[in-house]
């Protein structure tokens, strides 16, 4: 009997100890008093868990649902990782594709560029080719007519005056013209009369030619081509009109028709 209650005591002193002491103990001492075992209290083995077996298994389903939520965030962090350099290389890829795009088009715009500039040089070298070629059908050789020198100086004036800068087969065509009128049946049948008819010359309508004529400021150049002019020279046909228009016989900036 003294030994029952020897035990008792004991086991007693120790469970009060256990409770006593429980509160005071960090986590970690908690779980291992739980599974504490108490062995050889004299012949008895006694075996004591505290009323704290539960604890353990609630640690680990917070362990597994740490262990769950700590992998579903690992998971979505990879995800927009990899949701990131996709977005990297398809900006890449475009601006790449854009880039290309550019070029190509920069390089279509200065082909077809490149196109129209030889289009139109060949435009205007076959235009310059016809022109020629129709000055050259045009240029005849006509009777020469006889003139007195104040006839030619008074060609040679208006003709400075209207094509002073033009080419000098430009000036022939000038004096070419009046040559034509003159022998037209249309205008009248003299070099003065032609000149100075009503509304045909500006130059003689304003007053320039005269000044001209008297000064003798014309150029020698203007000379000879008045002189080529009465010879017979014309580049220009039978055309009776020049001016600054678009069609005709064109010599420098004139158009002859």
């Amino acid at each position: 009997m003294k030994q029952y209650k020897k035990i008792i005591a004991v086991v007693t002193a120790v469970a009060t100890g256990v409770v006593m002491t429980a509160p005071l103990n960090s986590e970690a001492s908690d779980r291992t008093a739980s599974t504490a075992q108490i062995k050889n209290v004299g012949p008895y083995e006694v075996e004591q868990s505290y009323g704290l077996s539960e604890v353990p298994e609630e640690a680990l389903e917070n362990a597994k649902k740490a262990v769950a939520i700590a992998e579903a965030q690992y998971k979505e962090k990879k995800r927009k990782e990899e949701e990131a350099r996709k977005a990297e290389e398809d900006r890449r890829a475009k601006e790449e594709a854009e880039r290309i795009a550019a070029e190509q088009a920069a390089a279509e715009q200065a082909a077809q560029e490149e196109a129209a500039r030889q289009a139109a040089a060949e435009q205007e070298a076959a235009q310059q080719a016809s022109v020629q070629q129709t000055a050259s059908q045009a240029s005849v050789q006509q009777p020469a007519v006889a003139a007195s020198s104040n006839e030619q100086a008074l060609l040679a004036a208006i003709i400075f005056c209207e094509a002073g800068n033009q080419p000098y087969e430009g000036q022939v065509a000038v004096g070419a013209v009046i040559m034509n009128r003159v022998r037209s049946s249309v205008y009248p049948n003299s070099i003065a009369e032609v000149i100075y008819q009503a509304g045909q010359f500006g130059p003689a309508m304003t007053g320039w030619l005269d000044s001209v004529l008297a000064s003798g400021s014309y150029t020698s150049t203007a000379m000879q081509a008045a002189a080529d002019a009465l010879a017979g020279s014309n580049p220009i046909g039978d055309c009776l009109y020049f001016g600054c228009g678009n069609y005709g016989i064109q010599i420098g900036d004139h158009f002859f028709h």
